[in-house]
């Protein structure tokens, strides 16, 4: 099997098929049992997957279709992260100028960062299985954790040292790429959405006012 990198290549995440959507929007109504909301994302998931093993990609995701958010759903799964919504706006331009805004969750620690369990290994294994070329998974990079909150969103009384908070938050991430590497999967990206923000000076600006340093 080719290895990585590949000459043409992508981060993972494609358009949700409407009976997923439709599918998830039950399940948050309660009105779709788990079991039956994993038979329909596993049904799309083989789908997607032919589908970019037809085109002739090499690496091959399983498009995100079980994720919410890109972040959340990984990030929330560490021991001691809760999730917030409404702190963080965020804004984007459409191409006639108007300005749409939407409020993404900010993730809090609240409790010692530790992984207590496997967050993508279950997901990973059923790619694998249904890929006949390189099954790829994309995380959230260990950043992402602290840059939409910054230090206020780190308790302090849990982590009066924010070097603990990032030493204890890279053995997390250890333990997650190691029980990835061993069950198999060898192309995982570290994917930093947030890096696109700091183009914007306002955000930039906001970053300094909290203490940071956007560079």
């Amino acid at each position: 099997m080719q290895r990585p990198p590949f000459r043409a290549d992508h981060v993972g995440s494609f358009l949700r098929p409407a009976r997923l959507l439709a599918a998830r929007e039950r399940f948050f109504a309660k009105a779709l049992p788990d079991a039956e909301l994993r038979a329909i994302e596993d049904e799309c998931i083989r789908e997607v997957v032919r589908a970019q093993e037809n085109v002739g990609l090499k690496g091959i995701t399983d498009g995100e279709f079980r994720r919410t958010y890109f972040h959340v759903d990984f990030l929330e799964r560490l021991e001691g992260v809760e999730t917030h919504y409404g702190e963080f706006v965020a804004k984007f331009r459409k191409d006639d100028g108007a300005e749409v805004g939407f409020k993404p969750p900010t993730m809090h620690v609240e409790s010692k960062v530790r992984h207590a369990q496997s967050i993508q290994g279950a997901d990973f294994d059923f790619l694998k299985s249904v890929a006949t070329r390189m099954p790829k998974v994309c995380i959230p990079a260990p950043s992402m954790l602290h840059f939409r909150g910054g230090r206020q969103a780190i308790s302090a009384s849990v982590y009066p040292d924010m070097e603990e908070f990032f030493a204890d938050l890279t053995a997390a991430y250890r333990d997650e790429v190691a029980d990835l590497a061993a069950r198999g999967c060898r192309y995982l990206q570290l994917d930093d959405t947030n890096l696109a923000y700091l183009c914007d000076p306002k955000i930039r600006a906001s970053t300094v006012a909290r203490g940071d340093d956007p560079d």
